[in-house]
């Protein structure tokens, strides 16, 4: 019996070695029938040193048979040799299975000792190995490398030299099996191996069977053979197991989802076509005639030729598409997009110079240099046949009136008014366009705004272009902006949705911002910046009687006559419950007054149609906003500075006082870094001039002087308070008093210089609402004031200085001994 089963053996070794794989098989019953003992001997006769077969991408049990390719020239030599003989190797894996002739640490530490059955010439000049396990052991030292490798044979402790196999033990073999039985059936119900495993009665031998029959990874199979007990290795099985049936658990469960979804996608498609030949034999579907109403569209647009064959060729495409297809809607969308876009269809323009000027007038007080803009274009188009739009770019405060200027620049030159709000935009598409590839893609807010406007000639606002978040994961959205801004480059513009170009040229682009700290350069240069400034008190009368009260009066239900503000009223609520450049505050106060008297006319109680400056508290509140400043006594080391910010103007004090030390400088108030240098800059040029002021200098090595500037909680920054920073300090050291109606501006150098800043208006206002009546300002910038209408700077007197010294007896009170040096 046994002869035959190796014979077979040997055959199906034949067949696997053709295929260039192995194959592992279990001898089932020895000669005498006790199968176990005829393939397991826990002490063969072996000599301690032995020859050593280095095995790769398997792992030899004992009590298993398994065939081996032959590769290497001294491994074919060993087996040839011992095949005669009989003797004993040892059969160790390799670490490695790239190492050609491994050493020691590429070796396993536990092998397995086997005897080789026979050796087998393939027809394909393959040599085959047939390797009987016998017990296992440990690899001593490598001895000797040549012919072959020689190793030191040490006894091993593990399931296959021990007698540990236990009652239990026999009892989990059989689970072991069931579950190996029942995995290879879900694979395969035909494999062999099943019908061996069912032939096998020894427990060990069905355990190391599966051991080597399992599909696992070399390491895990050389952990099983080293484990101390049968059970271990059971228990590693089955765990291995639960892993396969796991692994083909989801391999099945992919196979079927795959093929619910194939059935349906086939169903569809098969409808589908069903459903176009039905429409064919009735003389043509929707899908025609939708093709035909976009040809007839087509036909009535005035583009290019070039756009004219790129839609011929989209349309196309959209009459082989399926209705039924998720394409089809995508296409119609696109080809729609492109038939509502205004291509070179201008709208009327009014050219009639003094109703536009009229019209400008009515809607908005002031501003003269938007306006002036305005009329200037009108005039070049009116004599040249330019369409070329200028890029405006509206820079001033919030509630100035810039956004809706813009609607009112719209209305009187007659043209189609848009706008875009661009704050909080961080992302390139939402300018130039999703690329038709994405789901769900559309066109950019530019191409959008043409549809909205259908005409190529609108006023396009670009509301909060300093709010733009640049540079991003997303793409730089101001940088798109440089096409749509240029126009030497707007006459091209590309959407990636459009994927053709369109001509922006002829659209007036007014951007609005609060500042240009926050416009790329390159775009600041492709606009023309204008200023709109923050209203003066007069300005804010003249609005709130033009156009806030009206408007307010309106929208709550009552005529323009029903309730009158003076201008007391007015003044009073500007500088009792506003603080701001602009008029938005202002006209939520009047809102709110307004409001209270219709709650009374509502209710029949008696409202009188005078409103009177003692009624604001009852309505608003108490004053949110007294006068900023602080008393009308000179006083020491307190100095009035002007300072802009993006809301307008403000006020703010430099305190300063000295104290006993090291000469130090102090500086507290949230400062920023050139607002601190401003102060060491005035703090050093005072000690280089200190005895030209009447101070001793060896005070400043024993007396400290600390800079204070008051609302902590504001950051603060910028160098105009330079000139005021050193008044406060010269105060402080000489003691005397500075004159309270007096605020300055200016930036200083360490020569003594004093230089020009910003933002004049504003500061100007600021002042005037902080009741100051006299204004210290560098001499250059004195052609900022001459800007200003003169009636609004009523009641101010300007003194213009062009050195620090110059300002010490202009604002300080009492005498001065000595004269600055520079």
């Amino acid at each position: 019996m046994k002869n035959n089963y190796i014979d077979e053996l040997f055959n199906s070794v034949a067949e696997c070695a053709s295929a260039s794989s192995a194959m592992i098989e279990v001898v089932p019953m020895s000669e005498d029938g006790n199968m176990e003992e005829f393939l397991f001997e826990n002490n063969p006769n072996c000599p301690n040193r032995i020859p050593i077969l280095p095995m790769t991408g398997n792992v030899l049990f004992p009590g298993t048979i398994t065939p081996v390719t032959i590769t290497r020239e001294m491994s074919l030599r060993l087996l040839r040799k011992v095949a005669e003989t009989g003797d004993y190797i040892g059969v160790v894996t390799q670490r490695n299975d790239y190492v050609d002739i491994p050493e020691r640490t590429d070796l396993y530490d536990i092998g397995c000792l086997a005897q080789v059955v026979k050796v087998i010439d393939m027809p394909n000049n393959d040599v085959v190995g047939i390797l009987r396990g016998s017990t296992s052991f440990r690899l001593g030292d490598i001895v000797s490398a040549k012919p072959y490798l020689m190793a030191e044979r040490l006894p091993a402790v593990t399931a296959d030299t021990v007698d540990n196999f236990t009652k239990d033990d026999k009892e989990s073999v059989k689970i072991l099996a069931r579950k190996y039985t029942a995995y290879l059936k879900s694979v395969n119900p035909n494999d062999v191996t099943i019908k061996t495993i069912k032939e096998i009665r020894g427990p060990r031998m069905l355990t190391n069977f599966i051991s080597s029959h399992i599909e696992i990874d070399v390491p895990s199979k050389q952990k099983l053979l080293e484990v101390a007990t049968y059970a271990e290795r059971i228990v590693g099985l089955i765990r291995h197991i639960q892993g396969l049936v796991s692994m083909e658990d989801l391999r099945h469960e992919i196979q079927e989802k795959t093929r619910v979804t194939m059935d349906r996608q086939q169903r569809e498609y098969f409808l589908n076509q069903q459903m176009h030949v039905i429409q064919e034999e009735l003389g043509g579907g929707s899908s025609e005639a939708e093709v035909k109403r976009l040809r007839e569209r087509a036909e009535k647009m005035e583009w290019s030729k070039e756009v004219g064959q790129h839609f011929e060729h989209e349309l196309e495409k959209l009459s082989r598409i399926s209705q039924m297809s998720s394409d089809y809607s995508v296409q119609l969308n696109y080809l729609n997009v492109l038939l509502d876009l205004p291509w070179g269809h201008r709208g009327v323009v009014n050219t009639d110079m003094a109703k536009a000027r009229k019209r400008l007038d009515s809607n908005h007080f002031g501003l003269e240099k938007v306006k002036e803009r305005i009329l200037e274009m009108m005039a070049v188009l009116n004599l040249t046949d330019q369409r070329k739009s200028p890029v405006l770019c509206l820079v001033g405060p919030p509630g100035t009136g810039k956004t809706s200027l813009g609607k009112s620049i719209a209305a009187a030159l007659g043209r189609e008014y848009v706008r875009i709000a661009l704050g909080g935009v961080h992302d390139e598409a939402e300018i130039r366009g999703h690329r038709r590839t994405y789901v769900g893609s559309m066109p950019g807010r530019v191409i959008n705004g043409m549809i909205k406007a259908k005409v190529s000639n609108p006023v396009f606002v670009l509301d909060e272009i300093d709010k733009v978040q640049a540079n991003n994961f997303s793409g730089d959205p101001m940088a798109a902006l440089l096409e749509v801004l240029d126009p030497e480059q707007n006459v091209s513009f590309h959407d990636n949705y459009l994927d053709v170009d369109y001509d922006l040229s002829n659209v007036l682009f007014i951007a609005t911002a609060n500042t240009t700290a926050g416009i790329h350069p390159a775009l600041i240069d492709r606009m023309e910046i204008i200023e709109v400034p923050g209203y003066i008190m007069e300005e804010k009368l003249q609005i709130a009687t033009q156009y806030l009260v009206p408007r307010q009066l309106k929208e709550n239900g009552f005529k323009r006559t029903s309730f009158t503000f003076s201008t007391e009223l007015l003044r009073a609520i500007v500088e009792d419950y506003t603080r701001e450049s602009g008029v938005r505050q202002l006209e939520k106060m009047i809102a709110k007054i307004i409001r209270n008297r219709a709650v009374k006319v509502a209710s029949k109680e008696a409202a009188e149609k005078r409103i009177k400056v003692e009624e604001l508290r009852p309505i608003l509140g108490l004053p949110i906003h007294q006068n900023e400043r602080r008393g009308a006594e000179p006083r020491v080391a307190v100095v009035t500075g002007l300072a802009w910010t993006q809301v307008g103007g403000t006020i703010l004090y430099i305190e300063a006082c000295t104290s006993k030390g090291k000469g130090n400088l102090t500086m507290t108030g949230n400062l920023g870094d050139v607002m601190k240098e401003s102060a060491t800059l005035a703090y050093e040029y005072l000690k280089a001039n200190a005895r030209h002021l009447g101070i001793d200098p060896d005070v400043f090595e024993k007396t400290n002087i600390h800079i204070h500037v008051p609302e902590g909680a504001t950051p603060k920054d910028g160098p105009s308070a330079g000139i005021t920073m050193f008044t406060a300090m010269v105060s402080a050291f000489t003691g005397r008093k500075v004159r309270p109606e007096f605020a300055m501006t200016g930036e200083i150098t360490l020569r003594g210089a004093v230089t020009p800043v910003g933002g004049i208006r504003e500061k100007i206002l600021a002042a005037k609402r902080a009741g100051i009546t006299d204004i210290v300002l560098c001499e250059d910038n004195r052609r900022d004031v001459e800007e200003i209408t003169q009636a609004y700077l009523e009641g101010l007197t300007f003194h213009y200085i062009k050195e620090m010294s110059q300002v010490l007896p202009i604002v300080l009170l009492g005498n001065r001994k000595n004269k600055l040096k520079r």
